[in-house]
């Protein structure tokens, strides 16, 4: 599978978006549009080693919702990404079975690479 998971509204998605060139081959699911399913999010959790890899500590209802006084568990990071979108790292590219979380540069620039190989 080779699948971009990425938020149309999120200017950073859309620059990293432009800067990966993804092949006519790669699907993008806007997450906003269309909802992450369970089996997906189990697909990319197994990729990644865990949920919390996947979960965005920066999302504005991660602050307003005070999350980071709780102790979150796995399960808790699963159900929060389901309740809401925005929960989930962005972009999230997979490719077979690698996956790449995430904005930082040096992830951005390992999916390009993967995705130009």
């Amino acid at each position: 599978m080779k699948k971009i998971f990425h938020l149309s509204t999120c200017d950073t998605c859309q620059r990293i978006l432009k800067e990966l060139e993804p092949p006519s081959n790669f699907i993008l699911q806007d997450i906003k549009n269309e909802t992450i399913t369970p089996d997906q999010l189990e697909s990319m959790a197994q990729l990644s080693g865990s949920y919390e890899s996947l979960f965005s500590k920066r999302a504005r209802l991660y602050k307003e919702r005070n999350l980071k006084e709780q102790k979150l568990s796995e399960e808790d990071y699963k159900d929060l990404i389901l309740e809401h979108y925005t929960f989930l790292k962005r972009p999230v590219v997979v490719i077979d079975n690698d996956i790449f979380v995430g904005n930082s540069k040096a992830v951005v620039a390992a999916a390009k690479a993967k995705i130009n190989s």
